[in-house]
C-alpha cells in the first residue's frame, strides 16, 4: 500500500519512464523544470509556472502510529477514536475501523497519559472520579492498550472503597475509505452496522469489516454502532473488555514480520550514554514493523518507506534503509534486492537494465530528479557489500546478472560523457549522483572481478575520469576555500547552493580486506566540506540541514530546502568519521542523538532544521513519515559507524576502525550479525575496539 495522490491522477506514464510524482508520495507533484538558471531571480517576461492544486496533508507528527505492515492504527494522545482525521485502525492503505469511543458510567475517561509501548503497540491512560464529595482523587484508572494488528485490550482498575457496578459503552463506526481519500477529506459518512455475533460489522461495495468483543456485549444496538456492558468491580478489582478488529471476514490481521525474528538480529547497545540502548531498540523495532512481503515471493521481505504516507515499495529507501541495517543481517538486503531485480527493466532501448522509480522533489533550486536513478546505482553497491558482510555466495550469484544490467545502464546513460544527467540526458548531473555513480562503479567492478565476469576494468577507467573531473569541474572556488557544486547544468554552468546531498561524497563503500574506495574529492577538498557540513550554516546543533541556511529560498520545513534529513545526516556522520574529521562527526551525531530523546527515540524521516538553542527542541515537520525505513536504519548506522565495522566475510576477516574521540563514551554493541553469526564489539573510553562475539575462524585484520 502507498499513499496516491488525491488531486485527479496524471495520465498512465510508460513502462520506460518513471511515473511523475514525488518521493514523498502524497498530494504534492514535483514541480516542473526551472526556464532558467536555478536559483536566479526570474527574468522580466519570463512565463510564471503554473503548479497544479494540492491537498494539504492532515498534520501526523502529534499522532501516535503503532505499525506492523501491512496494519496500522493512528490515534491522537487523547485515546479516544473519534473518526475525525486520520485516526482509526487501517489494513492495506484502508481505514477499517475509524471510531471507537468509550464512555464509563456515562462519561469520557479524563485522558492522562499516552505512550508508545513498542513499534506496534500503544498505552494510553486516563481516569474518573465517581464520589460527589470534596475529594479530588480518582477512583477508577481506565487502560486501554491498542495493537497495530486490530486489537485493544480496555481493562478497568477500582480503587474505590465499595464495590462498584459500572455500565461500559464502546461506541464504533467506519467509512471503510482508502488512505488517501481519509488524507483529502473526502473519507465519506460512516456506513451503516449491523449486529454480528459477539459485535458490529459494517460492508461496502469493495470492502467489509467485523469488531467482535470478549467478554459478549449484553446490549448491542446497531444504529449507533454501540456495545454495552455492566461490569462488577470490587474494591482493587481489574476487568477487562478485548476488542478485536476483522478486515474482510478474513481472520484477525496478521503483521507481515510477526514471528519472523530472523529477519533482523535482536541486536542491543549499551555504554556511558544512555541514549544508545533505546535508539537501537527502536530502529530495530520500527524495521521489523515496516517489513512487507513480496506478494508473488511471500519469502522475500523489504522495507516499506515510511508510515503513514508510504507503506510501499520505494526501491531507493528500500535499497538504503536494507544497505545501512547489513549489520543486523543480510536476510532483508537479499530480500529486498530480489524483488525489485524482477521489476529491473529489460528489452532494447537506453532504460535497459534501470531499476524504475518515481521523480523526486529536489527542492527550490533543482527540476525533480530520478528516484529511479538512485535505485539502480544503489543496487550493485548493496549486493557487493552484503557479500562483505555475508551474503551467501550462491544467493549473489544469482542476484550478479540484475547488478550487471544495473552497470551497462551507468555506461549506456553516461555513454561518451563523463557526468550521469538526471533524469534525462539533457537534465543536469547531481552532485550526489556522481558520487552514487562513482560508487557503484567501483563496487560493481569488485563484484564483476571477484566472479571472473568482464567489464571491471572499464567502470574502473570511467571512475577515475569522473574523479580527476569532478575534481575541477564541479568545485566553485570562493575565498571561504570553496564548496561542491549543487549541481552542473548541460551547458557547464554550476548550481553553486550548499546542500546536504553533499555528504553523498563522503559515502565511498566498502571493498575488500576493511579497504573504502576513494572518493571524488582531492584531501584538499575533503577537509573544505568537512569544515562546511560542521559549520553553523549546515550543523543545525539536531543535525544536518537539507539546504544551508545562508542559502537563497532556505526554509527551515523544506524537505530538501532545508530540514534535516536523517538519512543524510548519518551518511555525514559516518562518512566524516571514516575520513577522519571526527569533531565534525561528534557533534553532528550528538545533535541527532538530543533530537532522538525528544522524539522518543522514534526518527522521523526529517524534522526542522531550525538552530538548537538552550532548552529548546526540535521542531517536529507536519506530514514526516515516522517511524520511516531510513531514519530507523539510519539509527543502527550511526552507532556502528562509531565502532567502524568493515567485514571481508568471504575472506574471512573483519576490520575495525572506531572514532578515537568516542563521542558517546564506551559503547558496546551485541547481537549484530557477520558473516552470518553473531558478532559482538565493545569501545572503550580510550577509543581502543575489541571483539567479544564472531564467527568461528573470522580474523581480525589489520
Amino acid at each position: 500500500m502507498s499513499l496516491s495522490a488525491p488531486s485527479p491522477a496524471p495520465s498512465p506514464a510508460p513502462a520506460s519512464a518513471p511515473s511523475p510524482v514525488s518521493d514523498r508520495e502524497g498530494p504534492r507533484q514535483a514541480a516542473p523544470a526551472p526556464a532558467f538558471r536555478p536559483g536566479a531571480p526570474r527574468p522580466p517576461g519570463a512565463p510564471v509556472l503554473a503548479l497544479r492544486p494540492t491537498v494539504e496533508l492532515p498534520p501526523a507528527h502529534t499522532a501516535l502510529i503503532c505499525v506492523a505492515l501491512p496494519a496500522f492504527a493512528i490515534s491522537t494522545d487523547q485515546g479516544q477514536l473519534m473518526g475525525r482525521g486520520l485516526e482509526g485502525f487501517y489494513r492495506s492503505g484502508r481505514r477499517v475501523l475509524s471510531r471507537c469511543r468509550l464512555r464509563v458510567a456515562g462519561r469520557e475517561p479524563v485522558a492522562v497519559q499516552a505512550r508508545m509501548l513498542s513499534a506496534d503497540s500503544a498505552r494510553f491512560v486516563g481516569t474518573l472520579r465517581l464520589s460527589t464529595d470534596a475529594r479530588p482523587d480518582p477512583e477508577i484508572v481506565v487502560e486501554r492498550v491498542r495493537h497495530a494488528d486490530g486489537t485493544e485490550r480496555i481493562t478497568l482498575h477500582s480503587a474505590a472503597e465499595r464495590p462498584l457496578r459500572l455500565p461500559v459503552e464502546v461506541s464504533l463506526g467506519t467509512d471503510l475509505a482508502e488512505l488517501g481519500l481519509v488524507a483529502s477529506g473526502r473519507a465519506g459518512p460512516e456506513l451503516p452496522a449491523d449486529v454480528h455475533d459477539s459485535g458490529m460489522r459494517w460492508s461496502s461495495a469493495t470492502a467489509r469489516c467485523t469488531v467482535t468483543a470478549d467478554p459478549a456485549p449484553a446490549d448491542a444496538l446497531a444504529s449507533a454502532g454501540l456495545l454495552r456492558w455492566e461490569l462488577d468491580l470490587p474494591p482493587g478489582a481489574s476487568r477487562s473488555v478485548e476488542l478485536r478488529v476483522r478486515a474482510d471476514s478474513a481472520g484477525p490481521i496478521r503483521a507481515t514480520g510477526h514471528g519472523m525474528k530472523r529477519s533482523f538480529t535482536t541486536a542491543s547497545a549499551t555504554g556511558d550514554d544512555p541514549r544508545v540502548q533505546p535508539l537501537l531498540t527502536r530502529s530495530v523495532e520500527d524495521l521489523r514493523a515496516l517489513l512487507l512481503r513480496d506478494p508473488d515471493h511471500p519469502t522475500d521481505m523489504y522495507p516499506a518507506a515510511g508510515a503513514p504516507w508510504r507503506c510501499g515499495l520505494a526501491p531507493a529507501e528500500a535499497l538504503a534503509a536494507a544497505r545501512m541495517a547489513l549489520p543486523l543481517g543480510t536476510r532483508v538486503a537479499a530480500g529486498t534486492l530480489r524483488t525489485l531485480a524482477r521489476s529491473q527493466l529489460t528489452g532494447p532501448g537506453t532504460r535497459s537494465g534501470m531499476i524504475p522509480g518515481p521523480l523526486r522533489d529536489a527542492g527550490p533550486h533543482l527540476p525533480p530528479g530520478c528516484t529511479g536513478t538512485e535505485a539502480t546505482l544503489l543496487f550493485p553497491v548493496l549486493l557487493a557489500e552484503a557479500r562483505r558482510w555475508g551474503l551467501p555466495e550462491q544467493e549473489v550469484e544469482e542476484l550478479l546478472p540484475a547488478a550487471q544490467g544495473c552497470l551497462r545502464w551507468l555506461r549506456t546513460a553516461v555513454g561518451d560523457g563523463t557526468f550521469l544527467p538526471d533524469a534525462d540526458p539533457d537534465g543536469p548531473a547531481r552532485c550526489e549522483t556522481q558520487a552514487h555513480a562513482h560508487r557503484a562503479a567501483l563496487l560493481g567492478a569488485d563484484l564483476l572481478d571477484a566472479y571472473g565476469v568482464e567489464g571491471g576494468a572499464a567502470l574502473r577507467q570511467w571512475a577515475n575520469r569522473l574523479r580527476t573531473a569532478f575534481r575541477s569541474e564541479f568545485w566553485v572556488e570562493d575565498r571561504a576555500g570553496g564548496r561542491p557544486a549543487m549541481a552542473r547544468l548541460s551547458d557547464g554552468r554550476l548550481v553553486p547552493h550548499l546542500a546536504g546531498g553533499a555528504a553523498h561524497l563522503l559515502d565511498t563503500g566498502l571493498l575488500g580486506s576493511g579497504t573504502l574506495a576513494p572518493g571524488l574529492l582531492d584531501k584538499v577538498q575533503t577537509e573544505q566540506l568537512a569544515r562546511l557540513l560542521g559549520g553553523p550554516a549546515m550543523d543545525s546543533g539536531w543535525g544536518l540541514r537539507s539546504l544551508g541556511s545562508q542559502e537563497a529560498a532556505y526554509n527551515p520545513f523544506g524537505h530538501r530546502g532545508g530540514a534535516v534529513r536523517v538519512q543524510e545526516t548519518v551518511v555525514a556522520v559516518s562518512g566524516l568519521a571514516a575520513a577522519g574529521y571526527e569533531k565534525e562527526a561528534g557533534s553532528l551525531l550528538r545533535g541527532m542523538l538530543a533530537a532522538s530523546e525528544c522524539f522518543g527515540h522514534r526518527l522521523p524521516e526529517m524534522y526542522a532544521g531550525e538552530q538548537r538553542s538552550e532548552g529548546g527542541a526540535p521542531l517536529p515537520h507536519p506530514t514526516a513519515c515516522r517511524p520511516a525505513a531510513t531514519a530507523a536504519a539510519a539509527g543502527v548506522h550511526a552507532l556502528t559507524a562509531l565502532v567502524g565495522i568493515r567485514p571481508d566475510a568471504p575472506a574471512g576477516t573483519v576490520t575495525l576502525g572506531p572514532v578515537r574521540s568516542v563521542p558517546l563514551g564506551e559503547l558496546g554493541l551485541t547481537a549484530l550479525s557477520v558473516a552470518g553469526a553473531p558478532f559482538s564489539v565493545r569501545v572503550s573510553r580510550l577509543g581502543l575496539a575489541m571483539v567479544e562475539e564472531a564467527a568461528e575462524g573470522l580474523q581480525l585484520g589489520v
